[in-house]
């Protein structure tokens, strides 16, 4: 009885502080609402009012270049075909920047990885500095570092290859951190108690334990290393993307062959996003 009364004087307080902690988050809930809401409207108003043609007095047309390229390319469908086989080698060329980035920026980005994992580095004094590095490959946008390269270097694959391979070693670097950071020691202080080197704790007490997630995590990398080529050949980067541009530039006339390049880019993406969800699916759950 005397539980049961001092459990029934106690619940009126927790009631009240309960009550009084939803209070408060629900307060900081709404206000955080209301300032994303001003951002947003200050934002996209300030960026209406720095476009040279008006996001408002755009928007009607908002449907014309699909309509026209959709419209060419079926008045040319027999040539699409061709048109396809015609850029499909500039397509190969994307993939192979593509997949070269993320061959270099995997392996480099591993590397990087057991440097800056709490409990595996080889120097705990360098890990601050080495995440500030991997930071900074992660902040600064590929097409940034592609228009220096290109710049310094011209024009073509390279520059493109550079830039993707960089910034994934950023992102890798990152990511595979994190799964390092989860496995488990027991094997790794077994090699330490018989004298194996760091290289060696790594490569036969880390990697086999990490490595189909590394894997799944470079193979989605590769997705979006193949988007971030197309792009880059905007800036004249090369692939599919410099294609691209120049059908998109000539206007009416070429808008069945840039009808082609999309085509080509959307089964591409279609094809390595099933494959890579496939294996990556294989890898971390054992099933397809």
């Amino acid at each position: 009885m005397t539980d049961a009364a001092s459990t029934s004087a106690l619940r009126p307080g927790v009631t009240d502080a309960y009550l009084a902690m939803v209070s408060t988050r629900r307060l900081w809930t709404t206000t955080g609402i209301l300032i994303y809401v001003l951002l947003f409207f200050g934002g996209f108003w300030i960026a209406n009012d720095r476009n040279a043609g008006g996001f408002w007095r755009g928007l009607p047309q908002i449907f014309d270049f699909p309509a026209d390229v959709v419209s060419e390319a079926a008045e040319n469908a027999a040539r699409l075909p061709g048109l396809l086989l015609e850029y499909f080698p500039s397509l190969i060329e994307t993939v192979n920047i593509a997949a070269g980035a993320t061959l270099i920026g995997g392996i480099l980005g591993a590397f990087a990885s057991l440097l800056v994992t709490r409990g595996l580095a080889p120097a705990p004094w360098a890990i601050a500095p080495l995440r500030r590095l991997l930071d900074l490959l992660r902040a600064v946008p590929e097409i940034v570092v592609a228009l220096i390269l290109i710049f310094l270097l011209g024009g073509g694959p390279v520059p493109a290859l550079i830039a993707i391979a960089l910034h994934t070693i950023g992102s890798l670097g990152k990511l595979f951190s994190e799964v390092a950071e989860s496995a488990p020691l027991d094997p790794v202080e077994g090699l330490r108690s018989v004298g194996a080197t760091w290289a060696q704790r790594m490569a036969f007490g880390i990697v086999p334990q990490v490595g189909p997630n590394w894997l799944s995590y470079a193979l989605l990398r590769f997705e979006i290393n193949i988007r971030a080529s197309a792009i880059l050949g905007f800036v004249g980067a090369g692939g599919i993307g410099y294609d691209l541009r120049n059908t998109m530039s000539f206007g009416l006339g070429m808008f069945d062959e840039a009808a082609a390049i999309f085509m080509l880019l959307f089964l591409t993406i279609v094809i390595v996003d099933q494959g890579g969800s496939m294996i990556r699916n294989k890898l971390t759950r054992g099933r397809t």
